[in-house]
């Protein structure tokens, strides 16, 4: 018995103008949304739009008091080849951990600024003909009691298809399209960053005359009211800041209030000098915000062992040994040789002296 599936396809960056081809995200099996052999693909985009058509804008993008309202107008077009029903909703969004912008699932309930865009029953379910736009209005409300500062979500517009999974169960698959609203309530902003669990690990090398890798893992989570960008900056040293080593990590991508992004950093080129000190140092750097920034530093150690060099250094030491073992050795034999020499000579002396006083006595008489 086949068991009905829902799969949901998202675009991983909510399209923010222009054209868009709907296709869901990679997954590992292929696509049950692929259309069905012979027929055209489904194409449609969400735009920032206005009564009279699409206005240039990236994203919607509004600067808002508590219990402001205002009227605007997001544009749905269709550039298949036939008729396209899309369903239309607001939603929360939301940063992935690999650092891009994305809206809650479809069954997920929207509980900041998705609540506070109000769409007409009417533009909810749209069927759209093929090579045309409708323009859809739809109010946005702050609430009174709002809290400053920045608010992401999305207009989003879906199309259900049916289909079946690499296991041939029928699946539901919910392609989604959409364009980012970006609403910063007015009042105090505060960017802040919290590094969490900086971890640190230490990768030698056999070469005792080059250094090793130091790898550091944290997550950095914005803690603050505003959308946040900053680049990294890791340090490594020994002891009284010995073989002091630095890399600037990736910029952080943009990450929404309340999101975190997990980065791993390598330095390069560390001499094994025991224990290592790790310093992280980064600057949140807000976005379209001018606000003071406090810098952050979080701090690790890790243990860097130099055993290649131990080993070379014995070896030094052995072959430093074995030389002045032979110097030795060779001045001892030499030092013995003199002595043996020096012996054998004392040893003939005495009989070279006696040879010559019986030379002496026997020599005859002249008359």
């Amino acid at each position: 018995m086949r068991v009905l599936i829902t799969m949901v396809a998202v675009l991983a960056g909510v399209l923010p103008a222009g054209a868009a081809t709907a296709a869901p995200a990679p997954t590992p099996t292929p696509s049950p949304s692929a259309p069905a052999a012979g027929a055209a693909p489904l194409t449609w985009g969400v735009a920032p739009s206005s009564r009279k058509g699409p206005d240039g804008r990236a994203a919607f993008d509004y600067k808002l008091d508590p219990g402001a309202e205002l009227t605007d107008y997001a544009g749905i077009s269709n550039y298949s080849g036939r008729p396209i029903t899309v369903d239309v909703y607001a939603s929360d969004a939301f940063t992935t951990p690999s650092g891009g912008f994305d809206l809650l699932p479809a069954a997920q309930k929207p509980t900041d600024v998705g609540t506070w865009v109000a769409l007409e029953p009417r533009y909810r379910r749209l069927v759209i003909p093929s090579k045309s736009r409708v323009d859809v209005p739809f109010q946005v409300t702050v609430p009174r009691n709002a809290t400053p500062g920045d608010h992401a979500g999305g207009i989003v517009a879906s199309i259900a298809e049916p289909g079946t999974d690499a296991g041939g169960n029928r699946v539901r698959v919910d392609r989604r399209v959409g364009a980012r609203i970006y609403l910063r309530v007015t009042g105090e902003l505060a960017p802040a960053f919290t590094v969490e669990r900086l971890d640190a690990g230490y990768d030698g090398t056999v070469n005792p005359f080059a250094g090793g890798t130091v790898g550091t893992t944290y997550r950095v989570r914005n803690t603050g009211n505003v959308r946040l960008t900053g680049t990294p900056r890791v340090e490594v040293a020994g002891p009284f800041g010995l073989g002091r080593r630095g890399v600037d990590a990736a910029a952080l991508p943009e990450i929404l209030p309340g999101g975190e992004q997990t980065v791993t950093t390598t330095v390069r080129g560390v001499p094994p000098l025991f224990r290592l000190g790790v310093d992280l140092h980064l600057t949140p750097v807000p976005v379209n915000a001018s606000a003071p920034v406090s810098d952050i530093t979080s701090q690790a150690s890790v243990w860097a062992w130099p055993w290649p060099q131990a080993v070379l250094l014995l070896a030094l030491a052995a072959a430093v040994w074995l030389v002045l073992h032979r110097r030795r050795a060779r001045a001892r034999a030499l030092a013995a040789a003199r002595e043996q020499g020096r012996a054998e000579a004392a040893a003939t002396a005495p009989e070279a002296d006696l040879g010559l006083s019986e030379a002496n006595t026997t020599q005859p008489r002249g008359t």
